[in-house]
């Protein structure tokens, strides 16, 4: 039992260590600046979507809100993973079942960072909240899978 639940531990670790560097390099302005400046396909462009940002020109309620969104994703992961990975049932322990539960809990986490970070805007509203929500599903269904390979590692015995 306690190696089982080590290797969760792990999963999780794992998890929130690879959206903390995915935030951290690719949220940060230079990287945002560079994808702004052409076209860089939808992955790369993707790729900066949780934005961070010290500007002392813009408001600090865009910048907090920026910042938070960052922050609660790398924490979001790491709840939705130990969630995920301690309800798996014991016939779905594999490969692909590790891959989808750390996908899946990065596009929950991105969706609900997303979703309570904007009624820090002006003006806030549900109908925004909501599509700002499918903004950050949207990002972890086409980077989550990062973090599904991370968690997949972090199972593995």
């Amino acid at each position: 039992m306690a190696i089982t639940r080590s290797r969760y531990r792990t999963a999780s670790s794992a998890g929130a260590l690879v959206a903390f560097l995915l935030v951290l390099i690719f949220g940060s302005p230079w990287y945002v600046d560079w994808t702004q400046q052409g076209d860089r396909g939808i992955f790369l462009e993707t790729l900066a979507w949780p934005a961070w940002d010290f500007d002392t020109n813009a408001a600090v309620r865009d910048v907090l809100g920026a910042d938070l969104k960052a922050i609660l994703l790398i924490v979001f992961t790491w709840l939705f993973i130990t969630l995920l990975v301690g309800a798996q049932l014991a016939s779905a322990r594999g490969t692909i079942s590790a891959i989808f539960t750390g996908w899946a809990a990065y596009m929950f986490a991105a969706a609900l960072a997303a979703f309570l970070t904007s009624f820090l805007l002006p003006n806030p509203s549900f109908s925004a909240a909501t599509a700002n929500a499918a903004a950050g599903a949207g990002y972890g269904l086409i980077v989550g899978w990062i973090i599904g390979l991370a968690t997949m590692a972090g199972r593995r015995p």
